[in-house]
């Protein structure tokens, strides 16, 4: 084994630097998919912590689909995780095509995280879904902190479904997953760029009705509407 029977672990939630140190040695092949784990008196010994420590390291590994404890055999490594990043910044998304694309992934997970956060969302949750409306509809006068109100809807919706994966993907996505910046510009004139900004208020305006009513359905309906109609406007040619 890479780690000596003596490790310690250093500073902060000593959970969590177990928990690390396991992952580690499980991304570089210390133990292997199928492998029996060492016992939680091995694993004492090994990390110099508690029993206790041990086994809230393994219930991590084990929600992070790494482990599986089987009653009287142990616990064994089920996959590595993932070394591979999602990054998807300006770089990633610096054509049209690339932003029709982020659309659609949109599409397929922003739909659910609507109707979720209807169903599940506290009334500290609506406050803020509210809020982040309000500011995006006041950011009108102020085209540079749009793109920060929009995702900041689209942020606090995920935040209300209760799963912290929804959120962790929009976090990852970040402002530029937002579209409007380029769909407005292809309005010539003010009046049409108004226009376009009083469109995309409405839709949002009729997501956050649904999540307040806890219509998962109807929130499903309007963020689907919304992405599709932010798709459509970005696929449409600029005018003349």
């Amino acid at each position: 084994m890479s780690t000596s029977p003596n490790a310690r672990v250093g500073g902060g939630s000593l959970t969590e630097k177990v928990d690390r140190l396991i992952t580690e040695q499980i991304v570089d092949g210390t133990f292997v998919s199928g492998e029996k784990l060492p016992s939680e008196s091995e694993l004492m010994v090994r990390f110099s912590v508690s029993r206790t420590v041990i086994r809230e390291a393994i219930s991590r590994l084990q929600a992070a689909g790494l482990v599986e404890t089987y009653r009287g055999k142990g616990t064994y490594v089920l996959t590595r995780p993932s070394e591979a990043p999602f990054p998807v910044g300006a770089q990633q998304t610096h054509t049209v095509a690339d932003r029709l694309a982020l659309l659609d992934f949109r599409l397929g997970n922003e739909v659910e995280a609507a109707g979720l956060a209807a169903l599940r969302h506290t009334p500290e949750q609506l406050d803020e879904i509210s809020r982040a409306l309000d500011l995006f509809r006041s950011s009108r006068s102020k085209p540079s902190g749009a793109v920060e109100a929009d995702f900041r809807f689209h942020f606090t919706i995920a935040v209300a479904t209760n799963n912290h994966y929804f959120v962790d993907l929009i976090t990852s996505l970040g402002p530029t997953m937002i579209a409007m910046p380029q769909t407005r510009l292809r309005a010539i004139e003010i009046d049409q760029r108004d226009e376009h900004f009083d469109r995309v208020i409405f839709e949002h305006e009729a997501i956050f009705a649904a999540i307040a009513r806890r219509d998962a359905l109807g929130a499903n309906a309007a963020a689907r509407v919304h992405l599709a109609n932010s798709r459509d406007r970005l696929a449409r040619p600029p005018a003349n």
